[in-house]
């Protein structure tokens, strides 16, 4: 012993040091690990000041005013404000082709009239296509669709701009709904257009405000849940207003979805867990393009990676992309993540969760938060421990842990950055489907990219449209093409 001691005198201090440590934190050992925690990029700015007295009083409680004197605005805190720009000064570099449209139509306000009421995730780049509408002659006030995904900085710069924003990080379910309420029901001001992601606007100002149908003239929707809603409405001889899906388009199925999420989930997963994804096994529910990104980033690091699909041909293509389609039932004991992708609900049930192995993490890159049952998770038998910033250990009386993320909600926008590079792409597309909904849009938005990567495009001679059937110009894709 004494002979270890002169050869190893620091980790025998480093030893007692740990052990002493352990002693003093084990009460408080939730709260300290809690703040621990570096903050993530989405949390904003003003997420380094939780601890004040002022930030931990609830928005809805402060009155604010920008140094404009505008008080009509609900948010985190409206001293973040510079920072915010800053951020959005970020995005705009990354997000070139909303910067040209600025610079071709700001002049000519093509938006003029346009009252634009919005309800999606509120960061840097959303914040950029937000004000690019207001450059275009649009008049915009916000909420957003996601309690965890807003960067409370931005959403102050927007407001010091002179926005309407209802929003804070981390909003309750309660704080959620008076967001949306407020962002509609002004006294002076009414909505003649809805841009919605997830359909919880639009389905409020049914259930709600449905004399507001009268002035509005159109609904861009950019999700696969908020589409499939709006088209409940519409069998259902609700849908009173025309509604353009964005998510439909070509540049959101094959870039959006595909790359932005390629690179987000690991992004997020790295962020609340640390996790080494070498020699992992994770299984993703579905495979379409959401699926097929997060899919090619797993395997592309080392992942053992299994797919579960309910789709012939989505299963078809991840057998010939190297991937194993398996129910999760067969394969849920053994993996170390499962990851849905669906925009289904309840795919990931309690009865999945019971055989799962300890330390086994689950999180949604789906848009809705249904697709983990989570009626399931809080039943009366099970403890919940939160240890981090959107991070959940389920306990089971065994003492089994299941890490849930996000509460379920997505992922991507909840706990990482995404690439505003692909949300230019998306966003220049909605701000196009205020003008018209032909193919060539997409075409268009995507060559307003292009110069990004120095790419140059092949010129059809007369003979080759001819022999195509085409215009030498496009559009290239028939209206079909997804």
């Amino acid at each position: 012993i004494l002979f270890y001691f002169i050869l190893f005198p620091q980790q025998i201090q480093l030893t007692e040091q740990k052990q002493e440590f352990n002693k003093r934190h084990t009460k408080t050992r939730r709260r300290s690990l809690s703040r621990s925690i570096s903050q993530s990029s989405t949390e904003s700015f003003s997420s380094a000041y939780s601890d004040s007295s002022e930030d931990e009083s609830s928005p809805k409680d402060k009155l604010q005013k920008t140094s404009k004197g505008l008080s009509d605005f609900c948010i985190k805190n409206i001293k973040y404000a510079s920072h915010g720009r800053r951020e959005i000064e970020i995005a705009e570099q990354e997000m070139p082709a909303l910067m040209v449209l600025r610079k071709r139509a700001g002049g000519e306000k093509p938006l003029a009239g346009a009252k634009v009421v919005g309800c999606t995730h509120i960061t840097a780049q959303t914040a950029v296509l937000i004000e690019t509408l207001c450059a275009l002659g649009a008049q915009c006030r916000w909420a957003a669709c996601n309690i965890f995904s807003t960067q409370n900085s931005v959403a102050a710069a927007l407001a010091e701009a002179g926005i309407s924003v209802f929003a804070w990080r981390g909003e309750s379910e309660e704080d959620f709904w008076w967001c949306i309420d407020r962002c509609v029901s002004a006294q002076t001001w009414q909505p003649n257009m809805i841009l919605d992601d997830g359909g919880d606007l639009t389905h409020w100002i049914h259930k709600k405000y449905s004399t507001m149908f009268l002035k509005i003239k159109g609904i861009v929707e950019e999700s696969v849940t908020g589409v499939y809603r709006l088209y409940q409405l519409s069998k259902a001889g609700r849908l009173c207003v025309p509604a353009m899906n964005v998510n439909d388009s070509v540049t959101k199925q094959k870039f959006d979805n595909l790359y932005c999420c390629k690179e987000s989930i690991l992004d997020g997963l790295k962020r609340t867990t640390d996790v080494m994804f070498g020699g992992k096994q994770v299984v993703v529910c579905g495979y379409g393009e959401v699926g097929k990104g997060c899919c090619a980033a797993l395997k592309a690091l080392g992942a053992i990676v299994y797919v579960t699909e309910v789709d012939p041909i989505c299963a078809l293509q991840a057998s010939m992309d190297g991937f194993r389609v398996i129910k999760l039932s067969e394969i849920v004991r053994q993996v170390d993540m499962v990851i849905t992708c669906t925009g289904n609900k309840n795919v990931v049930v309690r009865e999945h969760l019971d055989r799962m192995k300890n330390g086994c993490i689950i999180c949604n890159m789906g848009h809705s938060n249904t697709e983990i049952d989570l009626a399931g998770l809080r039943a009366a038998d099970l403890k919940w421990e939160h240890v981090r910033p959107q991070v959940d250990h389920i306990v089971w009386p065994d003492g089994k842990r299941i890490v849930l993320l996000a509460e379920g909600r997505l992922l991507n926008l909840s706990c990482s950055t995404v690439p505003s590079f692909v949300l230019s792409i998306t966003a220049t597309t909605q701000v196009f489907y205020y003008f018209c909904l032909l193919m060539f849009a997409d075409e268009y938005v995507a060559s307003l990219h292009l110069s990004t990567f120095e790419a140059h495009l092949t010129e059809l001679t007369d003979e080759q449209a001819k022999y195509l059937g085409i215009g030498k110009h496009g559009p290239f894709k028939p209206n079909y093409y997804r």
